[in-house]
């Protein structure tokens, strides 16, 4: 019998009358790298604050498993506790601060050695990045790889990260997976979400989200090839306007 890290078993989440999770099952092994395709809008990132007990994302129904205990009902800061993290697809800011010290603040000890092999895992030399304050004149590429930094540092039992590659370019997703391969060695549970499906090749196994929903598991090419038939080349008219609500959402 497989023993797994995370189970997300029927889960459904609606607000305003919109169904944004619709019978969702998910597992993860642990040390598992897996990469969950999708549109833009397709609910990606709503499971993924689900998962992490955010405010405002208590599911209808359903159950999300912790090495067999369900934390439906814990907070985040409880989730937390038990070493789960989520890098959020707009890195939080901090202003002010120093990046090491940004990146020391998720640990449960602080450790420099640790903090400049986290700015080295994401390729930002610690001599020009640790004493920097995060303010305006980071890019927004370089505020995406120093919260990957702190996901890194803090060795999470599971870490979901959202749209890392946001805000990187091309040239520099080697760093990103070279990173997330540097956690599963280490002993993290990946949650990879990208739109992009070029990365499920990091993946041990990946599946597809659409309209709130997994539509498909498989190993990363099967998962690839049906996200590029069914869903990448040919969004579907419930697809476009959810995403245009969702857009709306986001420029209200």
């Amino acid at each position: 019998m497989d023993s797994y890290l995370l189970e997300v078993k029927n889960l459904y989440l609606t607000r305003e009358g919109r169904v944004l999770l619709n019978n969702v099952n998910l597992s993860l092994k642990p040390g598992e790298i897996h990469v969950l395709l999708g549109l833009n809008g397709s609910g990606k990132s709503t499971l993924a604050y689900t998962l992490m007990g955010c405010a405002g994302y208590t599911p209808d129904r359903g159950e999300i498993l912790f090495e067999g205990r369900d934390i439906t009902p814990l907070s985040l800061s409880e989730r937390a506790r038990l070493g789960i993290t989520l890098a959020w697809q707009e890195p939080a800011r901090f202003e002010g601060i120093p990046v090491g010290k940004y990146i020391s603040l998720g640990m449960k000890e602080p450790d420099r050695q640790r903090v400049l092999e986290a700015l080295e895992a994401v390729a930002l030399p610690p001599a020009q990045y640790a004493y920097r304050a995060v303010d305006k004149t980071l890019s927004g590429g370089e505020r995406k790889r120093i919260e990957l930094a702190a996901v890194y540092a803090m060795r999470p039992r599971l870490a979901i990260l959202d749209e890392p590659d946001s805000g990187i370019d091309a040239l520099s997703l080697t760093d990103i997976e070279h990173l997330i391969r540097r956690m599963a060695a280490e002993g993290s549970t990946i949650l990879l979400i990208t739109h992009r499906d070029e990365l499920a090749e990091i993946g041990d196994c990946a599946s597809l989200m659409c309209l709130g929903s997994i539509a498909f598991i498989g190993n990363p090419q099967e998962t690839r090839r049906f996200y590029r038939e069914h869903c990448r080349l040919h969004p579907t008219p419930l697809e476009l306007m959810r995403m245009g609500l969702e857009q709306e959402e986001g420029q209200a």
